[in-house]
């Protein structure tokens, strides 16, 4: 057993030597081409007409022409053996060696190659079209008076990154990730659940019980016994998503809204940054683009603007305080209000006339306010002293937003001196950033280069290799 840790050990040193000269290789090489004088998000950024960016539309559009599968799902068909386990390792084992011998930046090289699962309907398709079915239905609401469709659009990053992944190859725009067909030749496994639509749209135990049938699919697995899961991808964005079972898949890499660390949704030790990572929520307002910025920019006549529900519980007890305080003062708008359809549209009117948009902590650290207020072109001020925000590794926020302590933020008139204070050059030089950064933050079909699911795989090639 010893001897096996220390060849374990020896291969493990050798790898990481051949990535580090792989990495040296590609800056060696990046530095011999021409000279850039834009960085990618130096200029303005125009979608394409052809795409969407709303998740009903979007989905409307892949029902259409992406029905569901009549082929055989992965789901093993004899009872899984150890000898399963083994022959996939040892496919896996070729496939590696084949790769290192023939690919001189292996293990960094993209594109990342993704095996996706082929889940029973019941896991996928079949929840699409329960929402697209019952997404009309404005009366259901969450405790609190949250349209529950709303909220699971703000989640839907699960749809976004399957649909570009199982579109065809023609198709796409993406150069960071391809789907492999064959399991051997995966750097990670996609799984496709829809864990936030069948926690808001069925009864309770009906998505417990969907749960637990997806955990057993999920772990019957080949791959994911070899691994234990560390090389899996689920997505479970909201944070009650796959809440009754995910302590049994841990280890797999989760895709979430924030790290959470106020303790109140995810247990201590099943998220953490060198494991999982974040994404940003899919804003509820529309794209203001180049066009829009260039006409409302000049007319925003609020200093400081927040919509949204003023009493939170746990982190965000401090929005209740926040408001008693701002209430009343001058250039500043506060509003209660969720997002409705009619709150959507509120919360878009009061961004786009507001130089700054507040975005304290939720009943999480973040919200989806703050990405709302990205493609508003209102610059963002972040009371939030314990948050990660997606991308980190790549994209500077400093150069679009306003972090504020929450001691300095309780401060008698603090916060309102401050953004005062600020000078009308800084302040055109963040608007002029965020235009430049709100594709990154922007999912659409086709996903389009340097959104967020493309960002999310430059950031999965960042972090893991």
């Amino acid at each position: 057993m010893a001897g096996k840790q220390i060849s374990r050990s020896k291969s493990r040193i050798i790898l990481l030597s051949l990535s580090l000269l792989g990495f040296s290789l590609l800056i060696f090489l990046s530095s011999l081409s021409p000279l850039r004088t834009t960085s990618p998000s130096s200029t303005h950024f125009h979608l394409p007409t052809t795409s969407h960016t709303s998740f009903v539309t979007s989905l409307e559009h892949f029902l259409k022409t992406h029905p569901s599968p009549s082929l055989p799902d992965d789901t093993p068909h004899k009872p899984l053996t150890d000898q399963h386990v083994t022959n996939l390792d040892n496919s896996v084992f070729h496939s590696e060696t084949n790769r290192l011998n023939s690919d001189p930046f292996y293990p960094i090289s993209l594109p990342l190659k993704v095996y996706v699962y082929n889940m029973p309907n019941k896991f996928t398709y079949d929840l699409l079209l329960l929402f697209r079915n019952t997404y009309r239905d404005t009366s259901n609401l969450t405790s609190n008076g949250s349209p529950v469709h709303r909220l699971i659009e703000q989640h839907s990053i699960d749809y976004w990154l399957w649909a570009d992944l199982i579109a065809p190859e023609s198709e796409r725009l993406l150069k960071s990730v391809v789907r492999v067909h064959r399991q051997e030749e995966a750097d990670f496994f996609y799984i496709p659940f829809f864990t936030t639509i069948s926690f808001f749209l069925l009864e309770k135990q009906q998505c417990k019980a969907l749960y637990r049938e997806a955990l057993k699919w999920i772990t019957d697995q080949p791959a994911w016994k070899r691994s234990g899961g560390r090389d899996h991808i689920l997505p479970v964005h909201h944070p009650w998503s796959f809440k009754t079972v995910r302590r049994y898949v841990k280890k797999a890499i989760w895709l979430l809204p924030d790290m959470d660390s106020t303790g109140n949704w995810y247990k201590p030790g099943q998220v953490y940054l060198e494991k999982d990572l974040i994404l940003p929520y899919v804003a509820n307002v529309d794209f203001c683009d180049a066009t829009c910025l260039s006409e409302i920019n000049p007319k925003r006549n609020t200093l400081l603007f927040f919509r949204g529900r003023l009493k939170r519980n746990a982190g965000g007890k401090i929005r209740s305080k926040l408001v008693d305080q701002l209430r009343g003062a001058d250039g500043v708008v506060i509003e209660e209000g969720t997002s409705g359809e009619g709150g959507k549209e509120a919360a878009q009117n009061g961004m786009r006339k507001s130089l700054f948009c507040l975005n304290p902590a939720g009943d999480t650290p973040s919200s989806a306010r703050l990405f709302d207020a990205i493609v508003s072109g209102c610059i963002p001020v972040i009371v939030s002293d314990e948050l990660e925000l997606p991308f980190e590794g790549i994209l500077d926020y400093r150069k679009i937003a306003l972090f504020v302590s929450s001691n300095d933020a309780l401060k008698p008139s603090w916060l309102l001196k401050y953004l005062k204070d600020i000078r009308s050059a800084h302040i055109k030089e963040m608007q002029q950033n965020l235009a430049k950064y709100s594709r990154h933050f922007l999912y659409s079909s086709p996903a389009q280069p340097l959104g967020p699911e493309d960002l999310v795989w430059k950031m999965v090639c960042y972090c893991f290799f």
